[in-house]
């Protein structure tokens, strides 16, 4: 067994710190999107999540995950409560790290995949059963989908999907479960009739720049060393972001006439949503290739919700539904050996299987997580009731669910 890495266990620390910085960058980059009187609301869904998920992690989220395999399905509750989850490595995950650095890593992950959810049901979900719902998706639908793809006997890791840092772990995850909850959860009131205009972009765009930063420790940090690997994922991820903003910039210019902020810091989201299950296996041309592909498809997936007719507020679906799942086919294609021995090669190193494989991976986890979603919301509509009254509505967030305010008048 090797030794415990000073570099290494440094290395993931200041991932898993930059990935817990991710939550409140996307509570910044969503509350910049919704109207002023739902500012606090917004922040409040992703915020709290900090706190809950980590407990639910903590005493049953990881052993659940992570901990010793049950028929490829799900882990046992052997490391329930972190039991034997110490300074010690684990070789199955990461022998040059304690066992606890990497469980704290993917802690973060866990914490931040439920709040992307909240972008669907923006301005309209009463907190308490968002809450509710919350836990219950954590236990019952991110926990075993991050054993089949990462954990050690899982189905779709032993089928040898591939899945570097959470194109399907998180962000598919979560758009699936976003389309579940818009079309559950239903409208905003004066949806198609109102103009829902972002009450402050500055703030999106600084929630954009502690995403992005945070990215890096999400991606690089998802080699669990200080290695070639690590620097790999690293550069492609700044690649496919920057690819992302370009093309969907120039996509909305020739579209719309003009090009825009709020369509910058949704390319930039897109390319690295995208870019996230691929950033460990492929080299940096193909990364750019998938952050251009991600801001052109995710952009027509944007524009598509008005016609197929779902209110997803913030984009959701289309930007880390549709994202995860090409960024996970385009494993299929680009993978290389060469940039990690520790992968596999796709397709266009002649290797067909790998492709297949990553499409299985798509359908399994899309619908599982849409099924699970479905079940969830309407049940918790049934006997606590998912939206706010009208008039809570109308009023907001921020004064009906939280009794404050975050501009004074």
């Amino acid at each position: 067994m090797e030794k415990i890495q000073a570099a290494d266990t440094a290395f993931v620390l200041v991932a898993a710190a930059l990935v817990l910085l991710m939550t409140p960058g996307l509570a910044v980059f969503y509350a910049g999107m919704v109207r002023g009187k739902n500012v606090l609301g917004t922040i409040m869904q992703s915020f709290i999540l900090i706190a809950l998920i980590s407990l639910e992690w903590v005493y049953l989220g990881y052993s659940m995950s992570f901990g010793p395999d049950v028929s490829g399905i799900i882990g046992n509750l052997a490391w329930a409560g972190l039991h034997g989850v110490g300074a010690d490595p684990n070789p199955d995950y990461a022998a040059t790290i304690p066992h606890a650095a990497f469980m704290i890593f993917q802690c973060m992950f866990a914490v931040i995949t439920p709040a992307l959810i909240t972008g669907a049901f923006a301005e309209r979900m009463r907190f308490g059963a968002f809450l509710i719902f919350s836990i219950i998706w954590s236990i019952l639908v991110y926990n075993p989908v991050c054993h089949w793809v990462w954990g050690a006997g899982g189905w779709l890791k032993a089928l040898g999907v591939l899945d570097f840092a959470g194109g399907l772990v998180v962000h598919l995850a979560c758009g699936a479960a976003a389309l579940a909850a818009a079309l559950v959860v239903g409208p905003r009131k004066g949806y198609g009739s109102e103009n829902f205009v972002p009450h402050n972009l500055p703030m999106t765009l600084l929630g954009t720049g502690l995403l992005w930063f945070g990215w890096f420790g999400f991606n690089a940090g998802s080699a669990l060393t200080a290695n070639s690997v690590a620097v790999s994922a690293f550069v492609a991820t700044h690649l496919g972001g920057m690819a992302g903003m370009v093309m969907w910039v120039i996509v909305e210019w020739i579209h719309r006439g003009k090009p825009t902020t709020l369509g910058a810091a949704s390319g930039a989201v897109a390319g690295l949503a995208t870019i996230t299950p691929a950033s460990g296996f492929v080299g940096a041309n193909a990364a750019v290739l998938i952050g251009l592909l991600a801001g052109c498809c995710c952009y027509f997936a944007v524009v598509a919700k008005a016609r197929l007719g779902y209110d997803d507020s913030l984009d959701v679906v289309g930007i880390h539904g549709v994202g995860g799942s090409i960024g996970t086919l385009c494993v299929g294609f680009f993978a290389s050996k060469a940039i990690n021995p520790g992968g596999a090669d796709g397709l266009f190193a002649g290797n067909t299987g790998q492709l297949v494989s990553q499409a299985i991976g798509v359908v399994a986890v899309g619908v599982y997580v849409f099924v699970m979603s479905w079940i969830l919301f309407k049940a918790i509509d049934k006997f606590i009731g998912l939206r706010l009254a009208p008039e809570s509505e109308i009023q907001g967030l921020d004064l009906s669910e939280h009794s404050e305010t975050a501009y004074s008048t």
